[in-house]
């Protein structure tokens, strides 16, 4: 167990690394969302359930797995409330994009 929770961790620190990567790299608030929540939550999951795998203990399985699942479900929403923050008080995507989908929305104020 303790071979497959360190390849797990191993492969979730090269999943944050990529988000952190993403992060430094890319253009604008969008994109940057985009790396963080995309690789980064997906990252630090996998490291919490490597090292609740490598500790061979069942409770440390089960709050690594919990903290799994609740990386997957609040990240999107996270992503998704800082963006539609970052749209509504003005911020502007790079000039490559070209499709705003909020711009015909009705619902935006």
């Amino acid at each position: 167990m303790s071979l497959v929770g360190g390849i797990l961790m191993v492969v979730g620190a090269a999943f944050a690394m990529l988000g952190a990567v993403g992060l430094l790299r890319f253009p604008d608030v969008y994109t940057r969302l985009h790396a963080a929540s995309k690789a980064g939550a997906p990252g630090v999951g996998l490291i919490l359930l490597g090292s609740g795998l490598a500790s061979a203990d069942p409770f440390t399985l089960v709050r690594g797995v919990a903290g799994l699942v609740f990386l997957i479900l609040v990240g999107p929403i996270s992503a998704h409330l800082l963006a539609r923050a970052a749209l509504r008080s003005g911020v502007k995507p790079v000039p490559g994009t070209s499709i705003d989908a909020q711009a015909d929305s009705p619902a935006r104020e």
